[in-house]
């Protein structure tokens, strides 16, 4: 992607890779309302959006959270992924509906009236919310809303999905949106998520949209593989949300000549997405990239990337641009000795921007590697308070092999800054 110097070059940049594939169109309207554990005397705004299919489609997919108290959206979402076709999905954003003792029933009610104004089954729509968790949706006033996002999303003759980015948001400081072309075809695909955000199967809402041909059962059978390898090793706050998901449509107008380049291509949207969203992390100064090569499995791989880019000391450290390697080498010690990887220390070697930091089982720093890496440290973060767009793409490279085997996983995680601290101590007061 090219630098963006302002929120209006970003917003250009999202137009020129946000054109719908054909059968789709999005609908939005707002409504201000007032949150019932809060009172009448206090307003809130919401964006409800629609992302609607022009026909019905079987072929769908989605992946979820797997935290054990899932959003009323979610269990509904479970449940529609048994049905034979798929229309449309309702989103709002400011409240999670979850755990609330009508809130399946609360959000059925917006689903029927929807369905009622575009003329389909309700058992074809689905439904997301994401925000505040534990407080109630205003249904009333938004059911009073839903006729004008159907209107809209009938009225949609531009059909990009940059709005749609846009009104998903909650804490995001910018939207996110990629896309890929391939054979005539497009995939196209949204997402929101800034914190609780460490996944286990999804862990922020993500919306793919295709006109490639593709099965429901090539999808459903790829969706979660490649959602294991792109949104699932990413972390900033290693708390799991309870609202996550991932869903993916296709209006099959297009013929795919090649299965694998489809998922590649879809890989290509989701790794670039998962990206953005740890960049888009609350209070985000830097993106960390660890590269974790010589393990056993994929899986001691990940775990391993994840106990440094989850480490306290660590993340605070890259916050500050100091290169507190120390710190590094004793996060994935902690890890390897307390879950039975046998990781002798002189078979590690670790760099850092590309300068070897520890090998032989000792430390490998100078005073002029030091000056080198807090100069490294400073070009790669940015001002977490910097919000509107991505100032640049640039990763803190933490490359480590291990000398254990074969496998290597690459995941991606935040610095943790005063401004993480703030936003979520101030999220609802």
């Amino acid at each position: 992607m090219q630098k963006s110097n302002s929120a209006t070059d970003y917003r250009n940049e999202l137009e020129s890779r946000g054109t719908l594939p054909e059968g789709f169109s999005t609908g939005f309207t707002g409504l201000s309302f007032s949150p019932a554990e809060l009172g009448a005397d206090q307003k809130m705004e919401m964006n409800l959006s629609l992302l609607l299919l022009d026909e019905s489609t079987s072929s769908f997919a989605g992946t979820f959270t797997k935290n054990l108290f899932p959003g009323a959206p979610v269990l509904l979402c479970r449940k529609r992924l048994e049905n034979d076709s798929f229309r449309g999905i309702i989103i709002n954003n400011k409240i999670a509906n979850v755990c609330i003792e009508t809130g399946v029933d609360d959000s059925e009610k917006i689903i029927n009236t929807a369905a009622e104004e575009i003329g389909c089954g309700p058992d074809q729509l689905m439904s997301s919310s994401t925000g505040v968790i534990g407080w109630r949706l205003p249904v009333s006033d938004m059911i009073k809303a839903v006729p004008e996002a159907v209107k809209a999303a009938k009225d949609d003759n531009h059909r990009n999905a940059v709005t749609l980015s846009e009104r998903i948001m909650t804490t995001d400081s910018f939207p996110k949106l990629r896309s890929r072309t391939l054979a005539g075809g497009r995939i196209t695909a949204v997402a929101k998520g800034a914190g609780m955000i460490e996944p286990n199967m999804a862990t922020m809402l993500c919306f793919i949209m295709t006109d490639l041909d593709i099965s429901r059962e090539a999808l459903r059978e790829m969706l979660p593989g490649v959602v294991a390898e792109t949104f699932n090793r990413i972390s900033v706050d290693s708390d799991q949300s309870t609202s996550d998901m991932v869903i993916a449509a296709s209006t099959n107008k297009i013929a795919c000549p090649d299965i694998k380049e489809f998922r590649d291509a879809l890989y290509d949207v989701c790794s670039e997405l998962a990206e953005d969203i740890v960049r888009n992390g609350e209070g985000t100064s830097h993106v960390i990239r660890v590269c974790v090569d010589g393990a056993a499995s994929v899986e001691d791989a990940c775990a391993i990337g994840k106990a440094l880019v989850n480490s306290p000391l660590v993340k605070t450290a890259v916050a500050g641009n100091d290169p507190n390697v120390g710190r590094f080498a004793s996060s994935i010690g902690d890890y390897c000795g307390n879950n039975g990887i046998n990781l002798p220390a002189e078979k590690m070697e670790m760099k850092l921007g590309g300068e070897i930091i520890f090998s032989g089982g000792v430390f490998r720093m100078t005073p002029d590697k030091e000056l080198r890496l807090v100069a490294y440290l400073k070009d790669c973060g940015t001002i977490p308070e910097h919000k509107g767009w991505p100032v640049h793409e640039k990763t803190v490279n933490i490359d480590i092999n291990i000398g254990m085997g074969n496998s290597q996983s690459i995941i991606l995680g935040s610095d943790l800054t005063h401004e993480y601290v703030r936003e979520n101590a101030d999220y609802r007061t």
